[in-house]
Formats: structure tokens, C-alpha cells, sequence
């Protein structure tokens, strides 16, 4: 479904901002500098492209209100989908530890006389 909005959204985007740019303004707009604008529409171009471009702005509102909710809805973490590295705590029997008799013998400074 947010594949969908979202395809929605891109396209509209890109009519929005063609329908931004073909208006006419203070400076004249990209309609005038063709000129071929009022001869494929009418002499209302100014008024229908006002009209078009109010409903894509709708329409792009209402995509990214949608997309915002479906996003917050998910509620998931970027890390779930990474496996799990951490090893369990290894558990140590202490009673076993000093049960055990020594595996070697050491002796410490034995003196001995060899000989003198």
C-alpha cells in the first residue's frame, strides 16, 4: 500500500512542478516564452492552470499526510533485521571450581643443597 501512495506522490511532484512552471507570473512564466500554451488550451490558460494546480496540491497533501501515518504506524527498528551476534553469559559452577583437585603441582623457591 505505501508503494502505491508513494508512486501517487512521485508523480504528482512531478506535474505539480510542471504545473508551477507553465503558469504565468509577475515575470511571465515558462507559458509565455512558448507562447503554445494559450493556443493548446484556450485563452484561459491562466485560470485552468491555476485550477490543476490547486488539485495537485490536494493531492500531494493528502500523500504525504498518508505517508506519514503508514510510516509512523510501522514502529519497528532498523536493528530486528540484523542477526543476533551477542553469545549467552557463560554460567560457571562455583562449587565445582574448588572440588576439583589441582591438575599440576607446582613448587615455589625449593631450596635444596646440592653441593657445597
Amino acid at each position: 500500500m505505501s508503494t502505491f501512495v508513494t508512486v501517487i506522490h512521485v508523480i504528482t511532484c512531478v506535474l505539480l512542478i510542471v504545473s508551477i512552471l507553465m503558469q504565468s507570473g509577475k515575470g511571465g512564466g515558462l507559458a509565455q516564452g512558448f507562447d503554445s500554451a494559450e493556443n493548446l488550451l484556450g485563452a484561459q490558460t491562466n485560470q485552468f492552470m491555476l485550477k490543476v494546480t490547486t488539485v495537485l496540491c490536494v493531492i500531494f497533501l493528502i500523500t504525504c499526510l498518508g505517508l506519514a501515518v503508514m510510516t509512523s504506524k510501522k514502529q519497528r527498528s532498523l536493528l530486528e533485521d540484523l542477526p543476533d551476534t551477542r553469545k549467552a553469559p557463560a554460567v560457571v559452577n562455583v562449587e565445582q571450581l574448588f572440588d576439583q583437585a589441582p591438575a599440576q603441582t607446582i613448587v615455589i623457591n625449593a631450596a635444596t643443597n646440592s653441593a657445597k
